[in-house]
């Protein structure tokens, strides 16, 4: 998988409208301004036409799959069209199925309750929690953190070549990691799995805001991603893939709408008939809003042109890796290096600084809002880094002596609804930040890192 770094012409389309966009937040120093949202790897912004499209929705609010209403009717129709929005949005093939989850890290779990008995599960250090830490009560073969994409398809191989061959296998990988960006080699570790006999499953909780998403093309077995990451309001996730071990797994949850028929024996048991499709593991009234924004969503960033906005993403790539690159005191962490390949998520340190300082200033004094930490993927910073984690509760502590290592990093994120003027001012509040220092001190509250107010003087 690549991503096009065409030069960037006249053509270049505009950052998509965002909610929020004309926010203004109080600095420190004195006077508002307006809020420059850097961490759209945490959570992106929604679209306005997202936003729109739920709200011209909402008076026709209504129950789904239990009503013979017209408003429930509508809904159910809503809600069916959604799922085939989303399967159109991420190829899936005709026999897949889309289920709707809470999140990825549910989707993900979701998918490691459904393992066939005997599965192991084989996953790079370097994945995110949410992909990290399902497979629980299976064999978990942890790889390490490979070094450039060949080396990741080389160790899926030899780990693979170990394994019982008769025996259901599966991988997880990321499709773009939620601390350097890079991409990974999908298609490829999907062929390295499938010639081994095991499955795939994709992380794309980063990827698919970033990137279109091909998984019949990817050849992957199931896909994963969150809305809120996506452009959609928070609350509901998608897991798109094969449906067989879905199918003869016990429902993720037990409850009305997952199950067909219910009736008592005559022993006083229950019988159950669950369903086969996607509704037996979507038990309980569905988030109906939740499943409409996504596929809001999907056709916002479709209509819009998805390659016209990925070229300019990739436009503001290079402009914050260069900014930062002449900044000689700035370490931008990297997997595999410099030329590989990435989506709009960059992490890095700066010498002398404590990390949550560093990012409590850039909101305090600058109104912008980026994210500090081990980003919940601390195997992989870990290792970035060659540090072990900062203690809670120690952004206040005195900064790191000029050459000592950060304990956390910070991370910048952007995507379609970044403008060009949030790029400046973070680059601008990087430069004057490590030449002047920060304006104001700052101290620890609740574990967070924020400006202490009561200080008689400025640092």
């Amino acid at each position: 998988m690549s991503v096009s770094t065409a030069a960037v012409d006249q053509a270049i389309c505009a950052p998509l409208p965002v909610m929020g966009a004309d926010v203004t937040v109080p600095l420190v120093t004195g006077g508002d301004v307006t809020y420059a949202a850097l961490d759209y790897a945490a959570s992106a912004p929604a679209l306005q036409r997202v936003w729109d499209d739920v709200a011209a929705y909402a008076p026709y609010y209504g129950s789904v799959h239990r009503g013979a209403g017209y408003l429930s009717q509508l809904s159910t129709d809503l809600f069916e069209t959604s799922r085939t929005t989303v399967a159109e949005f991420l190829g899936c093939r005709a026999d897949d199925q889309v289920v709707f989850t809470r999140s990825t890290t549910d989707s993900l779990n979701l998918l490691a309750a459904a393992l066939p008995v005997g599965c192991e599960v084989f996953v790079f250090e370097t994945e995110h929690h949410a992909a990290l830490l399902p497979w629980r009560n299976v064999r978990v073969t942890y790889l390490d953190a490979p070094r450039t994409p060949d080396q990741a398809v080389a160790t899926l191989e030899r780990a693979l070549a170990g394994r019982d061959p008769h025996g259901p296998a599966l991988v997880c990988v990321t499709g773009a990691s939620n601390v350097t960006g890079e991409l990974w080699p999908v298609k490829a570790l999907a062929a390295a799995a499938h010639a081994h006999g095991a499955r795939i499953v994709l992380d794309a909780a980063q990827l698919a805001p970033h990137h279109p998403v091909d998984i019949a093309e990817l050849d992957a077995d199931w896909v994963a991603f969150s809305g809120h990451k996506l452009y959609a309001p928070f609350g509901c996730g998608v897991l798109a893939g094969r449906a067989d071990w879905l199918r003869d797994a016990e429902p993720y949850l037990a409850g009305g709408g997952a199950s067909r028929k219910v009736a008592r024996r005559t022993d006083g048991g229950v019988d159950v008939e669950w369903h086969t499709t996607a509704a037996r593991h979507e038990a309980g009234s569905p988030n109906v809003i939740g499943v409409y924004s996504i596929a809001a969503a999907c056709k916002a960033l479709t209509e819009a042109g998805f390659g016209r906005l990925v070229e300019r993403e990739q436009h503001l790539v290079t402009r914050v890796r260069e900014g930062l690159a002449g900044v000689p005191e700035v370490k931008v962490l990297s997997l595999f290096g410099d030329d590989a390949p990435r989506v709009g998520v960059i992490s890095f340190v700066v010498e002398g600084w404590n990390s949550s300082h560093f990012a409590a200033a850039l909101s305090a004094e600058y109104g912008i809002g980026v994210r500090d930490g081990l980003f919940c993927a601390h195997p992989l910073v870990r290792t970035l880094l060659g540090s072990e984690p900062q203690d809670p509760g120690e952004c206040g502590a005195p900064e790191a002596a000029p050459g000592e290592r950060s304990l956390n990093a910070i991370r910048v994120s952007f995507g379609a609804g970044t403008p060009d003027e949030h790029i400046d001012r973070f680059l601008g509040a990087v430069r004057e930040l490590v030449s002047s220092g920060a304006r104001w001190a700052y101290r620890t509250e609740d574990g967070r890192c924020v400006p202490d107010r009561g200080a008689t003087s400025q640092v």
